[in-house]
Formats: C-alpha cells, sequence, structure tokens
C-alpha cells in the first residue's frame, strides 16, 4: 500500500493560500489569494517605506524597508498588501522584479531588493569625442526615463 500524498498548504512560488478537504469557509481563503494575486499581478509597489501609510487604499502594496515600524516590525524587506483592513506579507523570491511607483524604476530581489544606478555621465580625458558623450548620455537618460536605471539606490 502507498502512503498518502502530502499536500502543502500554500503555493511554492507566492505562498497563496491553498484550499485542504473538509475545510471549513472556503470562500476566506480564496478570496485571500485572488486578492494577492490582483495586488501583484502588475508587480508594482506603490513606494518602499519602512512604515505603513495612515489610510491605505484596498489592494496597496509596498515594500517594507529597514527599520520597520508600527505593523511592519520584522517584515523588511517582504511586500506588505493591505487586503480586507489588514496587512498581508509577502517574502520575495529570487529573480523577484517589481516596479516601485513613488521612485519611478525598477527594482529586483537577489538576496535583498537592488536597483540598477545610472553611470556619471562621461567627462573628462584626454581625447573628447563630443557624439560618442552625446550618444551615452542620451542612452543613460532613456534608460532613467523607462525605469530600468534609479538615479540613486533603493
Amino acid at each position: 500500500m502507498s502512503d498518502p500524498i502530502a499536500l502543502a498548504s500554500t503555493t511554492p512560488i507566492i505562498g497563496l493560500p491553498l484550499l485542504i478537504p473538509g475545510q471549513a469557509q472556503k470562500e476566506f481563503f480564496v478570496n485571500q489569494a485572488l486578492s494577492l494575486l490582483d495586488a501583484l499581478h502588475t508587480r508594482a509597489v506603490t513606494a518602499s517605506q519602512p512604515a505603513p501609510p495612515q489610510s491605505p487604499n484596498e489592494g496597496d502594496c509596498f515594500r517594507v524597508t529597514a527599520p520597520a515600524a508600527s505593523a511592519w516590525t520584522g517584515h523588511e524587506g517582504k511586500l506588505a498588501v493591505w487586503i480586507g483592513g489588514d496587512w498581508h506579507f509577502v517574502a520575495p523570491r529570487e529573480g523577484m522584479q517589481a516596479f516601485d511607483l513613488s521612485a519611478g524604476h525598477s527594482i529586483v530581489y537577489r538576496s535583498g531588493w537592488e536597483s540598477v544606478a545610472a553611470p556619471p555621465e562621461p567627462t573628462g580625458g584626454t581625447i573628447i569625442d563630443t557624439q560618442a558623450r552625446v550618444a551615452i548620455t542620451s542612452l543613460i537618460q532613456a534608460m532613467v526615463a523607462v525605469g530600468i536605471l534609479a538615479t540613486e539606490a533603493p
């Protein structure tokens, strides 16, 4: 006779709650999972900050920075999602990407949240190639404008 299959209680990637046989009030688990998917599907965070806002809107998503305070204490680095009048926390996974709406650039999780800072514009040197400098500066400005490069560290 084979052993029964052991099922997890959450999904492996973003930790959505799974239903189990005979579970009471299944609608709460399904609604929580759908709300988390709704908040995270755009892969955008409203802002990166250490404490919750005074009046969050349903579905608001924030990256919790250190030192976390108030209801976010102990959740540094996680994503905080406001669902049903309470904060739900999602631990990031390696390679997870999000767009920080308040900062205007992308962030990626690699053992911690990172962004790519814009390199300095070219200056100095013994031979000055004006056209090359203009092209490099234009590339840097274009990547900052679309959020690929950050103007400062996350």
